[in-house]
């Protein structure tokens, strides 16, 4: 007895699954050939992101060792077209490298660049700071000291990421325009901040020295 319904349990179990599929077989079908078409477009989409992202990889390779084989005319053409049509990543790279090669030629210019790159309001804060920075070492002989004080000395600060490239050219302008009692502040504050770069505090001991020995007097 138990045979015959078993039998009888399996029978209806056919009958519904044969129903379902003649109602809903169609769509399965379609959403499985669906899900095929959309894993096979991504792959696609990711094999020509790769394939682009290699070749964007390429040019700005190129225009890095066109600038270290001091061919900057053909650096900053193949950056220009990077930072005007490179995606976004390569696109904020090919920027900066772009206004540290203008620099080289031509520092002003370089700097003004770089004033672009601060004031971009969609860069991130620490991209924007090390632009600023980028800036004011352009700027350490073009401007007076008063002008590069009052753009590096926020990045100056003893929690600012950047303070202590900050302190160290906020001192060489200093010291440039001889003012000793500022240069050494710049530089006492590199040498009593323990996380100073070690070579850092090399070069500041050098700085000092000069500091310490005051304005060269010279006669006629």
């Amino acid at each position: 007895m138990s045979d015959i319904f078993r039998e009888i349990d399996e029978e209806v179990r056919r009958d519904k699954a044969a129903a379902f599929w003649k109602k809903y077989g169609n769509v399965l079908i379609g959403l499985a050939v669906l899900a095929v078409l959309a894993v096979a477009g991504w792959q696609y989409w990711l094999q020509r992101e790769n394939a682009a992202s290699q070749a964007v990889g390429a040019r700005l390779e190129a225009a890095l060792k066109s600038s270290r084989d001091n061919n900057g005319d053909e650096a900053e053409t193949i950056l220009k077209e990077l930072a005007a049509n490179a995606p976004a990543g390569y696109r904020q790279i090919a920027r900066f490298r772009l206004a540290a090669e203008t620099g080289k030629r031509d520092p002003a210019a370089g700097a003004t660049a770089f004033d672009a790159l601060a004031n971009d309001g969609s860069l991130a804060q620490i991209d924007r700071d090390v632009a600023r920075l980028r800036a004011g070492m352009l700027r350490v002989d073009l401007v007076p000291y008063a002008e590069l004080r009052t753009a590096l000395e926020p990045l100056a600060t003893p929690q600012g990421v950047l303070r202590h490239s900050a302190r160290e050219f906020l001192g060489i302008a200093a010291l440039k325009a001889n003012l000793f009692e500022d240069a050494g502040r710049w530089f006492d504050a590199i040498v009593t901040d323990p996380a100073s770069p070690r070579v850092m505090r090399q070069r500041v001991d050098l700085y000092l020295t000069l500091v310490r020995g005051g304005p060269v007097e010279t006669r006629n």
